[in-house]
């Protein structure tokens, strides 16, 4: 993914490609500070991060579930904070057309995550689940379009709590939208780790 995204911004596919640059900088950030903080000492972790990283010592836990529960924290959680960081200096000021411009630049990687999910799908999961690869080759693109469709929903919803919070005064109040996002990026990782079964995923949307 990270590989796709430094693609993109040399080939300059979004309005500013350095804002977008320093944005997945930060970005990987929340991810490495997590992963550090659970290796130092986990009950320092963030809870969505905790969930996930506990649940890669559970054998019973399936790759797919492994693998979006990472998602869903890096997502949902971080991407909002992260947006946050980014935006909260300048868009009191920024115009219609440059709020615009950004939102436009952050659907924008969904067509890059669109292009990565294949990928992910042939070399991480398929060796740990090779049933996949029949599922791949039987429903051919539907899958990764179901997926696809799964995280833009999510990261539209994102922008809108970015939103929210940049939109929040005294910043101080904040914190309440931030737990917000804390419990509801919790309660779909409670739904990913169900048994699996898609039928009862409905609630991850």
């Amino acid at each position: 993914m990270t590989a796709n995204m430094l693609t993109a911004l040399q080939q300059a596919e979004f309005h500013d490609p350095a804002w977008v640059d320093r944005l997945l900088h930060r970005f990987a950030g929340y991810y490495f500070e997590a992963l550090e903080a659970y290796d130092r000492a986990p009950s320092d972790t963030p809870a969505v991060w905790r969930v996930a990283f506990d649940s890669c010592c559970q054998d019973q836990i399936d790759v797919l579930q492994h693998l979006i529960l990472g998602v869903n924290a890096h997502i949902n959680y971080d991407l909002v904070l992260t947006l946050v960081d980014m935006l909260d200096t300048e868009w009191p000021t920024l115009s219609a057309e440059g709020r615009s411009q950004r939102y436009a630049d952050h659907c924008h990687v969904n067509e890059v995550i669109g292009r990565t999910i294949d990928a992910v799908q042939d070399t991480i999961l398929e060796e740990r689940r090779p049933s996949l690869d029949w599922v791949d080759r039987f429903f051919g693109s539907l899958d990764e379009r179901l997926i696809s469709a799964l995280i833009a929903r999510w990261r539209e919803q994102v922008w809108q709590q970015a939103e929210q919070m940049l939109e929040t005064y005294p910043p101080e109040r904040r914190a309440e939208l931030r737990l917000a996002v804390e419990i509801e990026t919790l309660r779909r990782g409670a739904a990913i780790l169900q048994p699996l079964d898609p039928r009862g995923w409905d609630d991850l949307w």
